[in-house]
């Protein structure tokens, strides 16, 4: 993965995400149709899966995990660590063009939206509470990743 501080996510957020390595459109209907309605509801409507409902959150083995609507590499499974937040979680994407941050300031907090920034799918949230390197936690939803084993 890369090394990336909560500086460098506040930055894109507000200057402007990395350019994406390549682009998937496709209507709403052409997503419901290729999603489940789980991943459909949270990739495509920005929700959030139940705490401890993914099964990814105990999966510790080899591989990489890829955003379920285009198939974009994402994580791999080194930067993954338990945070038992009941979320899949990583400490850094596995390069700085597949992810999107988006910064939102209201209700007087700040909280920063990841997407893929290939298919705008929203994937979870990232927090400055995560372990070194990066001191970055990538809070996933299970159902807006599919993990390929090594």
């Amino acid at each position: 993965g890369i090394v990336m501080t909560w500086n460098d996510v506040i930055r894109l957020s507000d200057e402007g995400n990395a350019t994406p390595p390549r682009r998937v459109e496709r209507t709403d209907e052409e997503w419901r149709a290729l999603l489940d309605p789980a991943a459909y509801q949270v990739t495509r409507h920005a929700g959030t899966e139940r705490p401890f409902s993914s099964e990814m959150c105990s999966l510790l083995g080899p591989g990489q995990y890829e955003c379920v609507c285009c198939q974009t590499l994402l994580f791999d499974a080194s930067e993954k660590f338990e945070s038992g937040t009941g979320w899949p979680s990583f400490t850094s994407p596995v390069a700085i063009d597949v992810i999107a941050y988006h910064v939102d300031r209201s209700y007087g907090m700040e909280r920063v939206e990841t997407t893929c920034n290939v298919c705008d799918a929203h994937l979870g949230h990232v927090f400055p509470d995560g372990p070194p390197p990066t001191g970055l936690r990538y809070c996933m939803n299970g159902v807006a990743l599919v993990f390929r084993a090594a």
